[in-house]
This record gives structure tokens, sequence and C-alpha cells, in this order.
């Protein structure tokens, strides 16, 4: 029997293999398994250093704060001033009073202390769980707009004012609270927070807002009276000036609030609650120098920065305004507006009033308004902006209105870009369009120049017509205008800016419109510029020679007519491009004008059913480029390479016949000049006597050469009722002369019908014969005559000459001149129809 301990060896042999292998593998999976944890945990590890990373780039240092807040001389951020471009004028100061911010610290000891009550009301009103937390809360991390606690109320007012709401500034935010409660205490916290909160009407800190209130030192504050000041500074709006009630009810809410968390006994509470607390009126508002000029740059500065943080303090905003320009527009305008509005001179100052001239007789609107602007177009700044001003009386706004036809500038514009010059002739006839002109008054032919400039819609409707609504829409928004929505003064004195600097816009981007600024800088308390814009930004809209046909156009003294030619309300001391503007109904007026330095734009409204003219802004238009242009040398603009000056004939733009009785200078993009000669004005000979045309048969003593302007025939009436003089279109009666026998055409026949090859016959002699030739013309009274026969033998009614008639037709004059010894010349002359067979 064989022995079976090999079997049992061979079996336990087999089970350690399997335990072995069963081992490898554990430790094959834990070593795959704990390598894989290890690169997912630094992939982890990674990740959060580069989101820590990312979130801690460019984070704000947490000892920012102190120096905001704990400066050393116990002064806080001063108020936010708003300068003249000099910065010795203060325009406007975002505080309610003179008086400096002061720094009022907690505290046991100090006897100027903030009120434990005012401590104590904040935190039960805005952050209950204070002493508790960390400085953050992540209950709300995915709601941007708010901000939970103190600290972090701290750090976004401060630090994160100007990062847009995102994840990333939430966390940002809890990050910087998380610090400053950890290094700084919440004590210190909560002291920043008293002496920095915003309770509205521009008071920042409690010692400012209690003031302002309570017209005491925050020191000397009740529990009722802190429980309202930490209720205002949760909901600045709800102050005691603008919501008095609702912050009496917000006030009692909190009281009760720390009454909840045990922060006051249940007899202080009774107390505070049985208090009736009286409010300081709110102080007169000064006066502002320039306020339509204020709102117009916090609009622009809105778009760098929050409001609440320029408001907050600590920065001077330098503006571009000249101050005493600005002082020298207010009062133009308000004494222009007074006069407007049939009212006395206002009883102010003006040293300007020398330039403004007197409005025309009658032209009064008890209900209307006016704005003006002057802008800087080679800095793209705004240097002086009036609001609307009604009856001597200047508001703060400054609102856009309807352009009417102050900017069909842009049509022409359109018009020059597509072949057409300011010589280019329109018809304003009727038929043409059915926009009327202003003053119901067709007048007929004229370059387009003459239309530009006088205001004419009529020619600019059939100019629209002619290149297309999207076109010129395409061209006025380049400008940053559009012809089909109101227009603000900034706007359009930016536009027509472009046309003053040569077709380039000199400016700034601002909330993505590029217009005039109204800022120069914004310098921090320390010195540091948040903002400058001294510098314009610079884009280029159209080329100098397109700019310079506009420019050439609206300075043209000589292209007025009416009462801007009598008047001579758009001349002042130097070349000035001057575009007026008008609604059909009359209640928006315009005058926009500028030269190479400065725009000017005017609007004049009115209210009721008042309808205005352009004459009224055109007077104040006048005073305030005289009163900008002052100190400045005349500036023309330079003929540009691209473009060509020509003479032409008035109206036709064409080039100049002796005809012409107008010849001008008109100026052309290179490429564009014209052609061919003027046909407009036609030379006629004209029977003095029956008005007729001459004919070769008139006696000579009897014609007068006329010029006349020949209209189409679609204008004919126009010029009838125009009393222009219409050249005759009948000819003189024809009679056969009286027959010579020396001096005669015998064939062929008077009025005869010939072709081909026609045989001249007839006699050519008698005393004194020298020499002969035979001529033809076309017409009743040939202007040009061809000779077709001579001889120098005297012909008996004989052959005087052949004609070939071949590729001619119609009415011709065939004439026969005999010369004499004593230069005398006899002609003969007969009339017939050539006609083709």
């Amino acid at each position: 029997m064989p022995s079976i301990l090999p079997i049992l060896r061979a079996r336990r042999e087999r089970r350690i293999a399997r335990r072995r292998e069963r081992a490898d593998r554990s430790r094959s999976f834990l070593l795959s398994a704990g390598m894989l944890l290890s690169l997912l945990t630094a992939a982890l590890l990674l990740a959060a250093a580069f989101l820590y990373a990312d979130l801690t780039r460019s984070l704000p240092s947490p000892q920012l704060i102190p120096l905001l807040l704990n400066p050393p001389d116990g002064l806080l951020l001063q108020p936010t001033r708003i300068t003249d471009r000099t910065g010795e004028h203060t325009l406007y100061t975002f505080a309610p009073s003179d008086s400096p911010r002061r720094y009022i610290p907690l505290g046991e000891t100090n006897p100027q202390r903030l009120p434990q009550a005012l401590a104590d009301a904040v935190i039960a009103r805005s952050d209950p769980n204070f002493w508790k937390h960390a400085g953050y809360n992540l209950t709300s991390l995915t709601n941007y707009q708010l901000h939970d606690t103190l600290a972090q109320r701290l750090v976004f007012d401060l630090l994160l004012f100007n990062e847009p709401p995102s994840l990333r500034r939430a966390l940002r935010e809890r990050l910087l609270a998380a610090q400053i409660t950890a290094e700084f205490g919440r004590t210190q916290i909560l002291e920043w927070y008293l002496n920095s909160a915003n309770f509205g009407r521009y008071a920042f800190g409690a010692e400012a807002a209690a003031q302002l209130y309570f017209g005491k030192s925050a020191a000397e504050l009740t529990a009722a009276e802190a429980a309202i000041l930490a209720a205002v500074s949760d909901a600045p709006s709800l102050n005691p000036h603008d919501a008095p009630q609702t912050a009496l009810e917000r006030g009692e809410e909190t009281i009760r609030k720390m009454s909840a968390l045990g922060l006051l006994s249940d007899e202080a509470t009774a107390n505070a609650l049985g208090e009736s607390p009286r409010f300081q009126p709110p102080p007169p508002t000064p006066p502002q120098p320039a306020p339509a000029f204020v709102n117009l740059l916090l609009a622009q500065l809105d778009s760098q920065f929050p409001r609440e943080r320029i408001e907050r303090g600590g920065l001077t905003i330098i503006s571009t305004l000249d101050f005493d320009l600005q002082k020298q527009a207010s009062c133009l305008t308000a004494f222009y507006a007074a006069r407007l509005a049939g009212l006395p001179d206002p009883l102010i100052e003006c040293d300007a009033l020398r330039y403004l001239p007197a409005l025309p007789p009658g032209l009064t609107s008890a209900d209307s308004s006016a704005s003006a602007i002057i802008t800087d177009p080679k800095k793209g700044q705004v240097l002086a902006l009036v609001g609307e001003t009604f009856q001597a009386q200047e508001t703060p706004l400054v609102g856009a209105h309807s352009p009417g036809s102050s900017l069909d500038a842009f049509v022409y514009l359109t018009a020059f870009t597509r072949g057409l010059s300011p010589a280019s002739l329109i018809w304003d006839i009727p038929g043409k369009t059915s926009v009327q002109n202003f003053d119901g008054v067709h007048h007929g032919p004229m370059r387009l120049r003459v239309a530009l400039a006088n205001d004419y819609p009529a020619p600019a409707a059939q100019v629209l017509a002619q290149m297309g609504a999207e076109n010129v829409t395409k061209i006025a928004e380049s400008f940053g205008v559009s012809r089909d929505a109101p227009v603000s003064l900034w706007k359009a004195a930016g536009a027509y800016g472009v046309f003053a600097q040569n077709g380039v816009y000199f400016g700034q981007n601002v909330g993505g419109d590029f217009v005039p600024v109204t800022i120069l800088r914004v310098e921090g308390g320390d010195g540091s510029v948040w903002l400058d814009w001294s510098t314009p930004q610079v884009k280029p809209v159209v080329t100098p020679g397109l700019a310079y046909l506009v420019n050439h156009s609206l300075s043209d003294e000589t292209a007025r007519t009416g009462w801007l030619r009598d008047t001579r309300l758009l001349e002042v001391d130097r070349p000035a491009a001057v575009k007026l503007g008008q609604t059909e109904n009359g209640f928006d007026t315009w005058t926009i004008g500028y030269s190479p330095l400065r725009v000017v734009a005017v609007w004049t409204g009115s209210r009721a059913d008042t309808k205005l003219s352009p004459r009224a802004p055109a007077t104040l238009w006048k005073a305030l480029m005289q009163a900008a242009s002052q100190n400045l040398p005349p500036e023309d603009w330079a003929l540009p390479l691209e473009v060509s000056v020509v003479n032409v004939c008035d109206p036709s733009g064409m080039l100049p016949t002796p005809d012409c009785p107008n010849i001008v200078n008109e100026v052309f993009l290179h490429g564009s000049e014209p052609q061919h000669a003027d046909t407009m004005y036609r030379r006629f000979a004209v029977n003095r006597e029956t008005n007729l045309l001459a004919t070769v048969f008139t006696l000579p003593q009897l014609i007068e050469e006329r010029v006349y302007l020949v209209v189409p025939p679609e204008a004919r009436a126009w010029a009838e009722g125009a009393g222009l003089a219409i050249p005759p279109s009948a000819y003189d009666v024809i009679q056969a002369p009286p027959f010579n026998p020396d001096v005669n055409i015998s064939t062929p026949a008077l009025f005869a019908e010939v072709s081909g090859t026609v045989r001249i016959e007839g006699t050519a002699a008698g005393a004194d014969f020298v020499s002969y030739r035979v001529l033809v013309g076309q017409g009743l009274d040939p202007r040009e005559w061809i000779q077709i026969g001579e001889g120098t033998e005297a012909v008996a009614n004989g052959l005087l000459a052949e004609w070939d008639t071949s590729g001619i037709s119609g009415l011709y004059a065939v004439q026969l001149q005999v010369i004499r010894s004593d230069q005398r010349v006899d002609t003969a002359i007969i009339q017939v129809t050539v006609t083709q067979r």
C-alpha cells in the first residue's frame, strides 16, 4: 500500500500556495488602492491649492482697514468732494454738513465713547451671533448680495466693493472677514463698523448720524435713539428724514429684538419704548454751481465704481468743468430763459450778458425751457453744462429730446460718401416729397450745401429717400446718435465734435457709449489715482475729407438765406459751423455749432402748444460760443489733401459757362469734380418787340440776347409761381424776305423738303462783287453755321453749292452771303426741312 505522506504533503503545499496567491492579490489590491487614494488626495490638495491661490490672488490686505478706519489723527475718511478742473472750486460734497467726520471709540474708560446701547442695538439688528461666529457665515454663500456679518460688511464696503457679484467674491469676502476677526478681535470690528456704517443722507459713522438726525453727539444717544440708528444702518434709505414714521417703527422693532436677546432688561425695554425721540429737521440744501453737470458726472462715475463707495468718502473727484465758463453759461441761459418766457431779467450779475443778442420781437413762450452744453472736442471733455432752465430757474435735469432736423447733417454725409458733393443739384419743388419746409415755401433749385446750411427738411427728405434710411442710420450710429430716438445734449455735442476734429472722436468709452467725459481724475486720500481720463481715447469715424465737406457747408455764411442772412445770428468772430434743427410741431428746437476748439449745443423746448423757432436757441448759441471762445485763437479747418476746390455755376454745380450769372467755389473729393459745362443757364435770341424767339428772318435791329434759367417741365409751375423769367417757347412770325435780284437762292424753294445731295442754285452777283459763300445751320435761329460752298466768280441763276444731307434731319436754314469790295455783306436765307428717305 503506497504511503499517504506524499499525498498529504502535496495537499499541504497546494494550500500554502493558494494562501500565498490570495495574500499577493490582496497586497496588490491594497497597494493599488493606496496609490489611487494618494493620487486622488494629491489631486484634491493640488486643486485646493489652485483654488486657494485663485481666491487669494490680488486679495486686499486686511491691514488696509485700520489705515482707513483707525487714522492717528482721529479723523475718519473725509467726505468725497467733486471739484472743478483746477481743484480750487468745490462743486459738491457728499456730506450732510461741513463738519469733519470724527472717530468715536468704544470703551468704558473713555468719556466720549459710543454708548453700549448702540453697539447692542446694531448687533441685535444686524448680527445676533456676532460674539459667537468667526466673523463669517456660510448659510447664504450663494446669495452674493447678502453680507451676513458685520465683519463681512466691512470687508465688502471697504475692500471688495469693486468686484462683481460671484461665488469667488463671496468666498474672498468670508476669507477676509475671518482674517480681520482673528487679527483685530470682535470689539475692534464692532467699533470700526459703528464709525463707518452708512446711516443715509451721506451720514457715515454714528457720530455724523447722531448730529444729523438728533442734533447731538453719538455719546449722548438714548437707547431709543440708538435703536433707530441701528435700524437705519441696516436700511439707510429708511432714515428719519426720508421716512420718519418707518424709522420710529423700525427702532421699536430693534428694541424688542434687543430685549429678546437679553441685551436690554425689562425695565430698560419699557423705558426705551416709552421714549418719544425728536428728529432734527434736515439742513437746508446749499446752492450748487453746476447741478446738471454733477448729475452727469455721477452717472459716468457709476460705470466705474459703486455709488455707495463714492459716497463713503476719502476721494477727490477732479472734474473737467471750467468754473468761470459754467458761471457765464448759467447766467446767460437764465437771462435767455426769462426773456423767452416774457419775464423780467433775473437779479443776478452776468458779465457775459454783453454777448446775448435780443430775441426777435414777439418770440415768447411762457412754458419754455432751455439747456446748453459746451465741450472741448480736441480733449473730449465737457466744460460746462446748464440744466433745463425754466423761467430763469436752473434744474439739475438734462433730458434727451427729439432731435428733429438737427441730425440731418448725417443724411448729407451719407450722400457725400456715395459720390454726391455740396455742389450737387437738388430741386425743392412741389411733388418731389410730401415733407414740407418749415417756412412752407419751396425754394427751387439749389446746391446741397444751401439745403444743409438753411435746415430745409424737404430736400433732406429727398436725399434720405435716395440714400436709404438704413444707410443713414448706420452712419449716424457710428457717431453715437440716432435720428429716430431722443438725443441728449452731450451725445449731440460729441457727434458734431467729430466734424470739429476732422472725423475723429475724442472721448472715453463710458458704460458702452463713447462720449465726452466730465471727469479728469479720481484720487484717493493717500494720493493714489483711482481713475485717470485726462488723456482721451481716439476713435476715427470718417475721413478728414468727408468731415471737411460738412464743415465747409455748415460754416458757409454765403449759403445762408432769409433770416439767417439778415440777422447774422450764426456769425461769430471766427469760423464756426452751425446746424439748426427743429421738430415738425416746433416743440423742440436746436442750435448745434462748433469751431475746431469748441462745441456749443443749445436746446429749447416748449411744454405747451407754443411753436418755437430755431431763432430762439440761435441767440443763446451765439452768446455761449463767444463766451467759450473769448480767450482762444481763431482757427479754421485746413483743406485736406483729398479735397479739391473748383469754380462751378450756382445752382447746377457744373462747370461755369459765359452765361452763368453766379460762379462760386465748391469743394469736392478727388474724383468727384464736375466734368461737364452748365446747361441750366442758356442764352436766347429774342425779338424784343414780340418777346418771341428770333428766327433768321427777324430783323437784326429787333434781336436782343437774353440769359434764362432753363427749368425742367415738372418745375415750370413752381418757376412761374416764383416769378422766375421763363424763356419763350414760340418763334417769331416767319415772313419771306424781300427779293434781291443780285443775291438770292432759287433752288430749293422756301420751306421745301430736301434729302440726299441737295443742289443749291441761285444768283451771287452785282456791283463790287468780290466773293460768296453758302452756309447751313440747324433750327429757326441757328447758333452755329457750317460752310458748304464758296466762290470768287459771280453766279447768275447757276449752281452755288452742293449739300450732303445724309445722317441729318429736321429744320435747317440755308444762307447765301455775298461779300462786296467795300466789305458789305448781302444775304439771302431760306428754310428747308431735311428728311431721310
